[in-house]
């Protein structure tokens, strides 16, 4: 399992702008995807991060090779920022039961 962080700083006018580039790049996930989050610091509000829990490895560098842009690349630019990528080898899962 592979998880990615895009992480960048979006002023609070072009808050509206990432969560509409989300809404609208999530509507239908690649099959690499497995879920993927937007999520905003608590501490540093104009700290955003899109976080993607991806299939494999081998999946992410697949997407990567094929994708022009990565579309979350894109949503961080609709709202005039540069997002720093992140990728994690996940070592150790747990899940509730839901």
């Amino acid at each position: 399992m592979v998880i990615t962080i895009l992480e960048a700083h979006v002023t609070p006018e072009k808050w509206a702008t990432l969560e509409q580039a989300y809404k609208a790049g999530t509507v239908s996930l690649p099959p690499v995807i497995v879920q993927t989050f937007l999520a905003q610091n608590s501490a540093d509000p104009t700290a955003w991060r899109i976080i993607t829990h991806w299939r494999s490895r081998e999946a992410l560098d697949e997407y990567r090779q094929s994708a022009k842009t990565p579309g979350g690349v894109l949503m961080f630019r609709a709202a005039g920022a540069e997002p720093t990528l992140s990728i994690f080898d996940v070592h150790s899962h747990v899940s509730a039961e839901v």
